[in-house]
């Protein structure tokens, strides 16, 4: 077996046992068997690759030069939540200068085959998936995990103000159970669905807060771990509220010129007021993946010793 199936298999059953590790409250190892499958040791277990600590979440023991390490890591944040920590991550690949699509829309692909791999992987690794509306227009995505194995999560299409028509695939394809939310106000006498997507509402009364009311009713069906994939204005509209735990931004070697950016947040004078999140730099194919922890700030000096040039890649 591949390190990089191996690890994703021992991914998928750190996923799966969490929430009931969550509730037994107590620190339990994990040895991989045949390479994957998880079975329960001592925390002191010297043979244990990963660690569960009860209100934290699980650690890696596996070592740097481990081929498996670098892709359990990655992961291991999302698959530590559970429904009394879960988590919101977002999801943007963007051009070295700052874009998602060109002005006419074109955005297939900003980053490489690898960034698709890892998008399936969040996704077989969350409840929910949410696109906006522009995401569905412009790309007609089926938010599937075909490149990747484990389960479809819930689909969400948020559309606020409900500009997309029932054609598109997410809406017709019967892959999995897919919400289509967009305001009260839109939604005609005894209308239940757009294609097979349940429609689901928000109070556009709170101008400003259809996001909040979007992860509240996602959260109320018991979705720890949601995921948010695009595009730039509703992934920067989650980012603006405060509502993302961590957020993944795929950096490909690629100048655009002028596009769709990536984020557009309302801006601050200072850059002592910007956020500054601290993060992990990833290499994934040919391009550069860092994953932000938006919950703390980083160190706004810089590592200890800033006159070190390191290459990486």
């Amino acid at each position: 077996m591949e390190p990089s199936e191996s690890a994703w298999r021992i991914l998928l059953h750190a996923a799966a046992v969490a929430a009931a590790l969550d509730g037994e409250g107590r620190a339990v190892g994990f040895r991989a068997r045949d390479a994957a499958e998880l079975l329960p040791v001592a925390p002191d277990d010297p043979g244990a690759v990963l660690i569960w600590h009860p209100g934290f979440g699980w650690e890696s023991r596996l070592p740097p030069d481990d081929p498996r390490a670098a892709l359990v890591d990655l992961y291991l944040p999302i698959c530590s939540a559970t429904p009394a920590r879960p988590i919101t991550i977002g999801h943007l690949g963007q051009s070295l200068d700052g874009f998602i699509a060109t002005l006419t829309g074109d955005s297939q692909f900003v980053t490489g085959a690898a960034n698709i791999v890892h998008l399936h992987r969040l996704r077989a690794l969350s409840d929910a998936v949410i696109v906006g509306a522009g995401t569905v227009a412009a790309d007609d995505p089926q938010l599937t995990t075909r490149h990747v194995s484990g389960q479809n999560a819930l689909r969400v299409v948020f559309d606020p103000t409900r500009r997309l028509s029932d054609d598109y695939r997410i809406f017709n394809d019967h892959e999995a159970p897919t919400l289509y939310v967009c305001a009260q106000s839109l939604i005609r006498a005894g209308e239940t669905h757009v294609g097979s997507a349940a429609i689901v509402t928000f109070d556009a009364a709170e101008p400003g807060h259809e996001v909040k009311q979007l992860l509240a009713l996602l959260r109320a069906r018991q979705c720890a771990r949601i995921f948010v994939e695009g595009g730039g204005v509703t992934v920067s509209a989650f980012l603006e509220a405060n509502l993302l735990d961590r957020l993944h931004v795929a950096i490909a070697p690629l100048i655009i010129g002028d596009g769709r950016a990536a984020i557009r947040l309302v801006p601050h004078a200072n850059l002592r007021d910007c956020l500054r999140p601290r993060y992990r730099v990833f290499r994934m194919g040919g391009d550069v993946l860092f994953d932000c922890e938006l919950n703390t700030q980083a160190d706004a000096s810089g590592p200890p010793s800033p006159d070190i040039v390191m290459r990486v890649i």
